[in-house]
């Protein structure tokens, strides 16, 4: 008979431990509000997101792997939703990969907002599918007057290289087989040099973003007075 009272009980054990496990209630990255699309294409999704001072934004999921492009030093602190909290201090320019699937919340530490250009990676599951590409350089730094090009990794399949360029210096001339995205970092007063084109001007402000189509040579000079700042993503 006391079994028989208990029984209900026993049934619904099972549920509430479920429920002690699950995932507080969640958003998709594009209901997020610190996340706003900026551009989208059939390779990637960029989000400038902004976190004010001692906020932080709600349970959100990552369903693709994607890079971020810190801008402004800060602190912040990552909760991924069945991990310890890990607290990060990002420098202005400093660029991660992080593989997606999961659900997280990120608090701003800081005493100024925390922003970012988050690019999600729409063809990650065929790139892993897929043989790597071959890239003449997946890692290496190289320094010439005034400037340094550094890449940095390679994940998907898509080459991340962060350019640095003093007043007057230029990016020796160089070719894009596939199409890149350029992120400004700092704000950019740059002059592209493409062969056969002619020189173009570009202006960008810290946290821009530009689709690029590939299948050209150019030249790229930093013609403002302040020292230029960018990273660009190359696909194949």
């Amino acid at each position: 008979m006391n079994l028989w009272r208990r029984m209900p009980f026993l049934l619904l054990l099972p549920a509430l431990l479920a429920a002690q496990t699950a995932a507080p209630s969640e958003v998709e990255i594009t209901a997020e509000p610190s996340h706003h699309l900026f551009l989208e294409n059939e390779y990637l999704r960029v989000f400038k997101v902004e976190v004010g001072p001692h906020s932080q934004t709600l349970m959100h999921r990552h369903r693709h792997d994607y890079v971020f492009v810190t801008l402004g030093a800060t602190e912040v602190e990552n909760d991924v939703f069945g991990k310890p909290p890990v607290t990060l201090k990002l420098q202005d320019g400093e660029t991660r990969f992080s593989p997606g699937n999961f659900a997280h919340i990120a608090k701003n530490l800081s005493d100024a907002p925390f922003r970012n250009v988050t690019i999600e990676f729409l063809k990650d599951e065929e790139a892993k599918k897929a043989p790597p590409p071959k890239w003449d350089e997946e890692r290496g730094l190289q320094v010439f007057d005034g400037g340094t090009q550094h890449i940095m990794f390679v994940q998907d399949g898509v080459r991340v290289s962060e350019i640095e360029l003093q007043p007057g210096a230029t990016l020796p001339k160089h070719h894009h087989a596939g199409p890149h995205l350029l992120v400004a970092v700092s704000d950019l007063e740059l002059r592209s040099d493409v062969e056969g084109q002619g020189p173009m001007p570009g202006h960008f402000k810290s946290g821009d973003a530009k689709w690029l189509p590939g299948g050209y040579t150019h030249t790229l000079t930093n013609v403002g007075k302040q020292p230029a700042k960018l990273v660009t993503l190359e696909f194949q």
